[in-house]
């Protein structure tokens, strides 16, 4: 077990080394073998890991191994460690099965680009990087790991460097993403001082109850999970991060990256149920993000960005399960999340990649009838999404939608907007399909779309794509909150639920979920379908994104900016400056006098040595 989680976390790293030193002496196509094989190996050590796991006793599933103590500082000693138990292995398959079909489909996408061996040298270190963070043992090495998913992203949302909207894309994700590491990082230091530790079951024994101390800890942790997994307000780098390749669009939004934030929750949800309001003020930014999310869905004409805010809705129902204290219901959505929303991603890139890259869906419409089988997965992947059974998101949002219903008052609020998050999904998520997958194609996509030899794409696009699309439509099974839950049971012994729905409330919550979801998708059939009602006008709030770019510009750029300029006026040039050219000043005079005793008289240097002589002298004499 120990062995497969070592080789699970280390074979990304080695693709990532040989393809980066290999350099040219290998061809672009190997790279792109070596990548993915090295991520399926890791899936099938996650595998290995998770079927020894499952032979030991509930109690017994919780082991650490430690390879060496890679920092010390005084008495503290922070080991390279790796916690297998029944948290961290769900996500080693989450991350590592997912990740290999994404990197697998890859190998078509990229075929030919330019730059591919550099490519699958990122996608194995982002790999690495997110297997670092979900199998830590410690806080201090998963911050390590956190900061390497921050740089990851950075050079593949940056990857195309020729194009400044990349650029400032990816820079804009890291800048972001820094400012949720820094509020984490202020959280370990107020642990380190309060309990001396940073491993797991130390912080968690001695972590204080309440007080300001423990609210201040669960905020700076709620800081990054915030940032990474791009809820309000530290949300807007998100859909800039279309820039990068499809595929990494759906690397980042799928299973890994955005997700972080809400297995941070879980991981250390001792330290947030020390503080309740904090956990409470975690679902309330998760439910505000779900319909902020759909809000501006509705008016995307960007096929990424549409799906990109729908991952912000669906990272929101997330936060909203892992806040009311339903941990298990929080990684069964990220589990099923992770399925169809790689495969929406993924359908969308073949579309995408079969008429020269355009992604505006005003100018793919229609091509569905193009692409049969593309039409039926992204059928797949949107039923999925809104949650319409038997789908995989039936199954956990509603789960979350449920939980709520256990949480008192603030839950109900918290459910009511849920469900209009359920049913904006089924609005902008079948506007999005019926736009670009049914009806006569457009002129433009009938005339630039082209086959793959005669099939939609090339073949590793579209087996990946198709499994996808299966476990998309069966993964929702493995859990069945009112009657199966395979799941919970697996993860009670670490993560012990708060919130614990009724029968009741779980059909009640399903019942009322699907009825929104169905309800969205008729409007969006009447309105982009049947064109039995003009489609409104687009809400310019919606179109602006509700002016968070444009307050984020004016509270930090413009503002410095302005206090650079007032500092330069009022303090550098007049003070700084001002006093550098004074000295350079008085000593250009100073020289300028001293240079006039240089005659190139003798009998002047002689009267100034004979001065000079006469002047010691008389001080020496005057001395004694």
């Amino acid at each position: 077990m120990r062995a497969a989680a070592w080789v699970c976390l280390l074979l990304p790293l080695a693709s990532t080394l040989a393809i980066t030193f290999a350099g040219t002496r290998i061809s672009r196509r190997t790279a792109a073998y070596i990548s993915t094989l090295t991520t399926m190996g890791a899936f099938a050590a996650a595998v290995v890991a998770f079927l020894a796991l499952l032979g030991e006793h509930a109690g017994e599933r919780t082991h650490l191994t430690t390879s060496w103590t890679w920092l010390a500082a005084g008495p503290y000693h922070f080991g390279l460690t790796l916690l297998v138990d029944q948290l961290s292995v769900v996500m080693m398959l989450i991350v590592a099965g997912v990740g290999s079909l994404i990197v697998a489909y890859s190998v078509g996408y990229m075929d030919g680009d330019d730059e591919e061996r550099r490519y699958f040298a990122y996608m194995s270190l982002f790999v690495f990087s997110m297997l670092l963070l979900v199998q830590t043992g410690n806080l201090l090495l998963l911050l390590a790991g956190w900061g390497m998913v921050g740089l990851s992203s950075y050079l593949l949302i940056g990857y195309h460097q020729d194009r400044p909207s990349a650029v400032a894309a990816a820079k804009k994700a890291f800048v972001m993403n820094a400012f949720g590491d820094a509020t984490m990082a202020l959280a370990l230091f107020l642990l380190i001082q309060h309990t001396g530790r940073l491993d797991y079951a130390g912080v968690f024994a001695g972590s204080p109850h309440g007080g300001a101390v423990a609210n201040l800890i669960a905020l700076g942790l709620l800081g990054g999970a915030v940032a990474k997994s791009a809820q309000l307000p530290l949300h807007t780098w998100l859909p800039d991060a279309m820039e990068g390749p499809t595929p990494v669009s759906a690397l980042i939004h799928a299973a890994t990256m955005v997700t972080a934030g809400v297995y941070l929750i879980v991981r250390v949800h001792p330290l947030f149920e020390n503080a309740y309001v904090v956990e409470d003020l975690a679902a309330g930014l998760g439910a505000a993000t779900l319909v902020m999310a759909g809000l501006i869905a509705l008016v995307q004409t960007d096929i990424k960005r549409v799906i990109a805010y729908s991952t912000m809705s669906q990272i929101g129902y997330m936060f909203v399960g892992a806040g009311l204290g339903a941990y298990p219901n929080a990684i069964f959505h990220l589990m099923t999340h992770a399925f169809f929303k790689a495969l929406l991603f993924l359908a969308g890139g073949i579309a995408i990649h079969a008429v020269v890259g355009e992604q505006d869906i005003r100018k793919l419409a229609g091509v569905g009838k193009l692409m049969p089988f593309t039409k039926v997965v992204f059928l797949i992947g949107s039923l999925a999404l809104v949650g319409i059974f038997p789908f995989a998101g039936f199954f956990s949002k509603d789960s979350i939608l449920a939980a709520a219903l256990d949480r008192g008052w603030f839950g109900i609020v918290i459910f009511a907007v849920g469900v209009l998050g359920a049913f904006l999904t089924g609005v902008y998520a079948f506007r999005l399909f019926f736009i670009v997958f049914t009806g006569e194609p457009s002129a433009f996509a009938r005339e630039h779309f082209h086959s793959h030899h005669g099939q939609e794409g090339p073949l590793s696009m579209l087996w990946t794509v198709g499994t996808l699309a299966v476990l998309s439509c069966i993964g929702g099974f493995l859990q069945f909150a009112p009657t199966w839950h395979p799941l919970s049971t697996w993860l009670d012994p670490i993560e012990r639920p708060i919130a614990e729905p009724t029968h009741w409330e779980e059909w009640l919550a399903s019942g009322i979920a699907i009825t929104a979801g169905l309800a969205g998708i008729f409007v969006a059939w009447t309105i982009y379908a049947a064109k039995r009602a003009k489609a409104p006008r687009p809400v310019k709030l919606f179109e602006q994104k509700f002016y968070w770019d444009e307050l984020y510009d004016v509270l930090f750029y413009r503002s410095s900016e302005a206090l650079t300029r007032g500092l330069y006026a009022f303090v550098e040039r007049p003070l700084i400056g001002g006093s550098i050219n004074a000295v350079s000043g008085a000593f250009g005079l100073g020289s300028r006098e001293l240079s006039t005793a240089q005659n190139g008289l003798v009998r002047s240097y002689a009267l100034a040595l004979a001065s000079g002589l006469a002047v010691l002298a008389v001080v020496f004499l005057a001395a004694r």
